[in-house]
C-alpha cells in the first residue's frame, strides 16, 4: 500500500508539469524528429547554454512575423552557445508542407515536429509565434514570450550567467488547439496498448528489466514510462514512421502515445476492478517461431565467460545431429543461454567434406539466423528456404562481453524444416551495403556528426523484404536510399536514432520492387563526442574492428530475386 501511494504521488507530481508552464517549470528531457526526419534529443545539446524555440505553424501570421528576427538572432547567437529550433505543435503529420514553407526563409533552423502534441503540451505551448528558452541541462523553461527586447535581454542574461529579469511575457498569437481524448482509464484504454506493445518483453523471463504484468506495476513505473516515451527510448529502435510501412515494428501509434501520456498525467486512473495485464499468459517454450517444436536443436558447447576483460571472438564447429536425409530449412532461431554476456552470434553451414571455416556459399544453401539484441528469428516463408545437407555442421561465431561476474553460457540454435517431400521454389538472400576494413576511413576524435556512406548497384530485378542497420557504440543514424535507373530517388528507411542496444530488422509490409541498375546507398553518422553517453573514449580515432569500441558500418537488405 505504501508503494502504491508513493507512486501515485509521483504521478500527480508529473502531471503538474503538464499544464500551463511558466518559466522555471521542469518539463523533462524529450526527443523529436524534425521536418527532414533528423532526430534531436534535447540532452544531446546540454553542452549549449540554452535552446531557443519558436512556435511554428504553417500559415500563422504570428510565426511569419517573428521568423525574420528569429533568423537574425540565430546568426548572431548560434556561435555563442544558443541552439535554435522551431517547434510545430499542430500534430498534423505534415512535415513536407512545413519544410516547403520554412525552406523559403531558412534551411539552417530545424523544425521539431510534435506529431503527438504531447511535448508541446508539456511545454505549455498555447500560441504560435511565441519563443521559449529551454535549459537542456535542467530541462526547465527559462523564458517564454514574444520575440523582442525581453527575449534579447533574456539571451544576454543567460550568456552572462545572470538572472532573467522578466522570464514570462504576455503573448498574442494564434491559438494552438490540442486533441481532446476525453477521460482515459486503465482497463479499457491503457492495458490493451501495454499488452500489445510492451508486455511481451516486459514480463517474467522476458528481455526487459521489469515485468509489466499488473496495474500496480504500470502505476509504479508510470514516471519512468513517461520519461522513456518523451525521449523516444521506448519503444526501442526509433525508425522514421513517415518512410515506408513496416510490420511488427516496436512503435506506438499517435493516439496510443497520447493516451498513455494523458493517463499518466491524470494520475493513472482505473475504471474497474479487472486487470487485463495480470490475465495475460505466455507460451512456456523459449522459441518464438510459430511452427511448434523445432525439428533440430544444435547445442553449443558450454562456454565459460570470465568476470572481466576483453574476450576475442570464439569460433566453433558444431555438428548438426538427427538428420536422416537432405532437407529444406523453413526457419531458424538462436536462443542465448545467458543474455548478460552474449552480445551477438552468427552461423554458417559447413557442408560435408568442407574445409574448416569454409561455409556454404551456394545461393540454394540454408541460411541461419543471426542473433543481435532484439533480433527476430529468421523465417523463410511457406514457399522459400535453403537446402541443408545431411551430416552438415554449423560454423558459429560468438561475441561475448563480460558482465562483472563469471558466467556459463549454454546457447542453442533451433531449426525448423519443410516436410520431406517439399522443395520450396524461392530463396531468401541478403546483401550488405557498407564500409569494410579495406575501405574504412577512421572516425576522428571529438566529432558529433561524422558522415559515412557506401553504395551498391543491383544487378538483377529483386524484391526487398526487410532492412537492417549495423553500427557500434558511436552509431547515430542511418538511411538507405534507392536511386532508380529512371533518375528518381526513394528513401527506403530512415533509422533516425540508431541505438547499439537494439539492432532490429524491419520487415516491409509489402515487398519493394527494385529494378536492375538501381543504386542503393547507405548513409549514416557517427557521434564520437563526449555528448554520446555510450562513447567509451571520445579522444581517440576509431578504426574498423570487430569489438564494440571499434566501429562497423553497413545496411543490410533481405530480398528475393524477382524472377523466382
Amino acid at each position: 500500500m505504501k508503494i502504491t501511494i508513493l507512486t501515485r504521488t509521483l504521478s500527480i507530481a508529473v502531471a503538474l508539469t503538464a499544464g500551463t508552464v511558466q518559466a522555471q517549470d521542469r518539463v523533462g528531457d524529450f526527443s523529436l524528429l524534425d521536418q527532414l526526419g533528423n532526430a534531436h534529443n534535447i540532452k544531446w545539446y546540454d553542452d549549449h547554454e540554452s535552446i531557443a524555440l519558436l512556435v511554428q505553424a504553417n500559415g500563422s501570421e504570428a510565426t511569419l512575423a517573428a521568423l525574420p528576427d528569429f533568423i537574425e538572432l540565430q546568426k548572431k547567437y548560434s556561435e555563442q552557445g544558443i541552439q535554435f529550433f522551431m517547434i510545430n505543435p499542430m500534430g498534423r503529420l505534415n512535415r513536407k508542407a512545413v519544410n516547403l514553407e520554412i525552406s523559403e526563409f531558412t534551411t539552417d533552423i530545424p523544425v521539431l515536429m510534435d506529431d503527438t502534441q504531447q511535448i508541446s503540451k508539456a511545454l505549455g505551448i498555447d500560441k504560435t509565434g511565441e519563443v521559449f528558452l529551454f535549459d537542456p541541462g535542467t530541462f526547465r523553461v527559462e523564458f517564454r514570450g514574444p520575440i523582442g527586447a525581453e527575449f534579447g535581454s533574456a539571451l544576454t542574461a543567460i550568456l552572462n550567467d545572470e538572472t532573467i529579469a522578466n522570464p514570462a511575457v504576455a503573448m498574442n498569437g494564434s491559438d494552438v488547439n490540442y486533441v481532446s481524448l476525453g477521460q482515459i482509464f486503465y482497463e479499457k484504454d491503457i492495458a490493451p496498448i501495454l499488452a500489445e506493445n510492451c508486455a511481451s518483453c516486459h514480463r517474467e523471463g522476458g528481455i526487459a528489466p521489469f515485468a509489466m504484468d499488473s496495474y500496480t506495476m504500470a502505476l509504479g513505473w508510470s514516471p519512468m514510462i513517461r520519461e522513456v516515451l518523451m525521449t523516444r527510448r521506448m519503444p526501442p529502435g526509433l525508425v522514421d514512421p513517415h518512410i515506408n510501412k513496416f510490420v511488427d515494428v516496436p512503435s506506438l501509434e499517435v493516439d496510443e502515445f497520447q493516451k498513455i501520456m494523458e493517463w499518466i498525467d491524470a494520475g493513472s486512473p482505473r475504471d474497474g476492478s479487472s486487470d487485463p495485464l495480470a490475465a495475460l499468459t505466455w507460451p512456456e517454450s523459449k522459441w518464438t517461431v510459430p511452427y511448434g517444436a523445432p525439428d533440430l536443436i544444435v547445442k553449443i558447447p558450454t562456454q565459460k565467460i570470465p568476470a572481466t576483460g576483453v574476450i576475442d571472438y570464439r569460433y566453433l564447429t558444431v555438428p548438426i545431429k538427427g538428420m536422416q536425409q537432405d532437407r529444406w530449412v523453413r526457419a531458424t532461431e538462436f536462443s542465448p543461454g545467458d543474455r548478460t554476456v552474449v552480445h551477438h552470434a552468427t552461423a554458417g553451414v559447413l557442408t560435408p567434406g568442407a574445409s574448416e571455416g569454409v561455409v556454404n556459399r551456394d545461393p540454394d544453401g540454408a541460411q541461419i539466423a543471426r542473433f543481435t539484441p532484439g533480433q527476430a528469428p529468421r523465417i523463410e516463408g511457406e514457399n522459400a528456404g535453403g537446402l541443408l545437407k545431411k551430416d552438415s555442421s554449423l560454423y558459429i561465431t560468438l561475441h561475448y562481453t563480460t558482465s562483472g561476474k563469471e558466467a556459463i553460457d549454454e546457447s542453442e540454435y533451433a531449426i525448423w524444416l519443410h516436410p520431406a517431400e517439399v522443395i520450396p521454389e524461392e530463396r531468401l538472400r541478403s546483401s550488405l551495403v557498407g564500409r569494410w576494413d579495406f575501405n574504412w576511413e577512421d572516425i576522428p576524435p571529438n566529432v558529433k556528426d561524422f558522415e559515412m556512406s557506401a553504395s551498391q548497384t543491383v544487378e538483377e530485378d529483386i524484391n526487398i523484404l526487410s532492412l537492417h542497420p549495423h553500427m557500434h557504440f558511436r552509431g547515430k543514424d542511418m538511411r538507405m536510399i534507392a536511386d532508380y535507373p529512371d533518375g528518381t530517388r526513394e528513401e527506403l528507411i530512415n533509422f533516425a536514432a540508431y541505438s547499439y542496444l537494439w539492432q532490429l530488422t524491419y520487415d516491409l509490409q509489402e515487398p519493394k520492387f527494385i529494378p536492375a541498375g538501381t543504386v542503393i546507398t547507405t548513409v549514416g553518422h557517427f557521434d564520437n563526442s563526449a555528448q554520446n553517453p555510450y562513447n567509451p573514449d571520445p579522444s581517440v580515432s576509431i578504426p574498423w574492428g570487430e569489438q564494440s569500441w571499434d566501429e562497423m558500418f553497413f545496411g543490410e537488405y533481405l530480398y528475393k530475386v524477382a524472377k523466382e
